[in-house]
């Protein structure tokens, strides 16, 4: 579930703590995936957080380890969480990029399916059809597993455009093992959470969650705004979060954690058999958590349905790839010119050169960071974002300088039309949202407005900001 940290706690285990050997050797891996060798400028590491419910070993989990998950009795092969991590050939910086699981995609041997299938089910039917041919269900258990794997590196492979250069994957024990290593992992939610499936039960606001809550806080998917995106944001932001408690001097210095941290690696992550780990975290040593950030691909459809039903998040694979390749050469967050303007006005404006402060006087708390992030992802400025400090409001307003002024007018009517008035104290492009218990805009549930034309177009979704590993707190989501 969160496969991506894995490969962080490598490099700080194996820089730190003594026993570089015994990591080494003592790391479950898997042969014959058909990867790549890094010819691109990148090093591309598929991460896949699996609801298996053995570890990393093939051995079956305790009764007692069983209960702690959460996660019911259903055995399954599902792929739940799907990062792909860019790493430049210079090991300056890394960005992992979520692919939703119910992603509609072209699967090797199965046709058009929902991309964590490509996983289970490949695996299912090879397992069968070794069984039938007389294998033993051991060996049947192996070779169908492998399968498995390459069919969702090469479904991922082909959404994306990307070569996969390694591949790593823990299941949930490894999740709940490498959280509780560091001493739990800061969160903080909008509004608090009862959602008996996945057994999130919250308070709003900051909070240290570990174990099974920790578990819980990632997998919820049910009642949430935007479903599996929501869900990815969670990931993404615990994810962060853990890297910044990795990377702590906390845990640096303390053998204890490092020991720890290390034995979960060992008994939840499997890691392709050709990556010298090593070698690779050499590269990676002087990587700071400011220079880790959390994208997702860009979706068509979240709320797609297939000619029979079944739900799906519709992709534009073309659209896919243009923007990983861009994430490597700086491109991905400058879009055409024809796409670049806010999707809710017809404007000139470039929201680059609006900053923008938002004032809370909702009562809602965390709206005015929703609202922000939510005029962040068009482009504008990110200016001071608090409490209101004036004479309390009843009507949410926009002020600017100038009232009359094209960058007002286009903060206005991103928000769904807030009215706008004059404050010569402000700055020319200075614009303040002022946010009353009457606003119901974008980000007063979590929600966000498209950010191309194109997106628009064709009744899309964009993608979450990126999530920055080196913030100083984690951010609040739904």
């Amino acid at each position: 579930m969160i496969a991506v940290v894995s490969v962080v706690v490598l490099v700080v285990t194996g820089f730190a703590w003594r026993s570089v050997d015994s990591l080494r050797s003592n790391i479950a891996t898997a042969g014959a995936l058909g990867l790549g060798g890094g010819t691109d400028g990148a090093v591309d590491i598929l991460m896949v957080g699996t609801d298996s419910r053995t570890d990393a070993h093939g051995n079956a989990l305790s009764q007692s380890e069983l209960d702690s998950l959460r996660a019911g009795e259903e055995v399954a092969s599902n792929t739940d969480t799907i990062v792909l991590i860019r790493v430049p050939n210079d090991g300056s910086s890394a960005t992992a990029i979520s692919i939703p699981r119910d992603s509609y995609v072209e699967v090797p041997g199965i046709g058009m399916s929902k991309i964590n299938a490509a996983y289970g089910a490949t695996k299912e039917n090879t397992r069968l059809e070794l069984v039938e041919q007389g294998e033993t269900d051991a060996e049947a258990e192996t070779r169908s597993t492998e399968a498995g794997r390459e069919a969702l590196i090469e479904s991922v492979a082909d959404l994306t455009g990307i070569t996969v250069d390694h591949y790593a994957e823990v299941g949930l024990l490894g999740f709940v093992l490498l959280t509780d290593a560091v001493g739990g992992v800061d969160v903080c939610l909008n509004a608090p959470v009862d959602e008996p499936m996945s057994g999130a039960n919250f308070a709003a606001g900051e909070q240290t969650l570990s174990g099974a809550d920790a578990l819980s806080f990632v997998r919820q998917r049910h009642d949430l705004p935007r479903g599996d995106l929501d869900r990815i944001v969670r990931q993404q932001v615990f994810m962060a979060s853990l890297v910044r408690s990795v990377l702590s001097a906390k845990t640096l210095s303390n053998p204890g954690k490092l020991g720890q941290l290390s034995s979960a690696v060992q008994r939840s992550v499997v890691l392709d058999s050709d990556w010298d780990i090593l070698q690779f975290a050499t590269k990676l040593q002087d990587l700071a958590g400011g220079k880790v950030k959390f994208e997702t691909i860009p979706a068509v459809d979240i709320n797609g349905v297939t000619d029979y039903g079944e739900s799906i998040v519709q992709v534009d694979p073309a659209a896919v790839k243009k923007y990983v390749e861009g994430l490597l050469d700086g491109t991905a967050d400058e879009p055409d010119a024809a796409d670049s303007a806010p999707t809710t006005q017809d404007s000139d404006v470039d929201p680059s050169s609006v900053t923008v402060d938002v004032a809370n006087d909702s009562g809602i708390d965390g709206l005015a960071n929703e609202v922000a992030s939510s005029l962040g992802a068009l482009g504008y400025g990110n200016g001071t974002v608090g409490n209101y400090e004036g004479s309390s409001v009843s009507t949410s307003v926009i002020q600017a300088a100038d009232p009359g002024s094209d960058a007002a007018k286009a903060v206005a009517a991103a928000l769904g039309g807030i009215q706008v008035t004059g404050d010569d104290t402000l700055s020319e492009n200075t614009v303040r949202v002022v946010l009353a218990s009457d606003y119901s805009g974008p980000g007063v549930d979590g929600s966000s407005p498209a950010t191309t034309t194109e997106v628009q177009a064709s009744g899309g979704e964009s993608p979450a900001p990126a999530i920055d590993a080196g913030s100083t707190g984690p951010a609040c989501v739904n």
